[in-house]
């Protein structure tokens, strides 16, 4: 079996620095869609900045460029005008920084449909309303509806409560031939 060599923890020397010492690369190939940009915004609105963004310290120019977490970066300046923001340093040549960004950008891996379904079905059940799911997760009304069908029609929308509009169309169109 293959050593590996040791692990370094760059996580363990945390620094807050000034936003405008933090400047982006410009290799990264990670786009997030403006849905997805939404939620990072919620996510450190609720949850506040629970990842440092990664960065390499370039000291000729005294900046930071970003190596992982430029949405979360891009949202501290744009959207909450942080003053500071937390950073962890790494020291690599351009090659492997690039390297990183993708294993970084790779490494998060995907939701499952079943387990989002699950999820979904999980907060509907403990009393979330569809448009608090949606607000919280980031998700629009017909996600969430396709979600809950993934896990199954009858137990999904058993709380749910349907319109009468068949029943009305009927009533006003049927029984009058009668």
């Amino acid at each position: 079996m293959k050593k590996r060599k040791e692990i370094a923890f760059p996580v363990l020397d945390v620094k807050l620095v000034d936003i405008q010492k933090v400047v982006a690369n410009d290799y990264n190939p990670n786009k997030v869609a403006p849905p997805e940009f939404e939620l990072l915004v919620k996510s450190i609105e609720e949850d506040g900045m629970t990842q440092p963004v990664v960065t390499y310290y370039d000291q000729d120019n005294d900046k930071y460029i970003v190596v992982d977490g430029f949405h979360r970066y891009r949202a501290c300046l744009e959207v909450f005008k942080a003053g500071e923001i937390p950073v962890v340093t790494i020291e690599k040549d351009l090659s492997n920084r690039m390297a990183s960004t993708v294993r970084h950008n790779r490494a998060r891996g995907t939701h499952q449909i079943q387990s989002m379904a699950d999820l979904v079905v999980k907060l509907a059940n403990d009393g979330w309303k569809d448009d608090e799911i949606g607000n919280h997760l980031g998700m629009d009304l017909e996600e969430i509806i396709k979600l809950k069908q993934a896990t199954g029609l009858r137990e999904a929308f058993s709380n749910h409560v349907f319109s009468k509009s068949w029943e009305e169309f009927e009533s006003k169109y049927y029984k009058k031939d009668e």
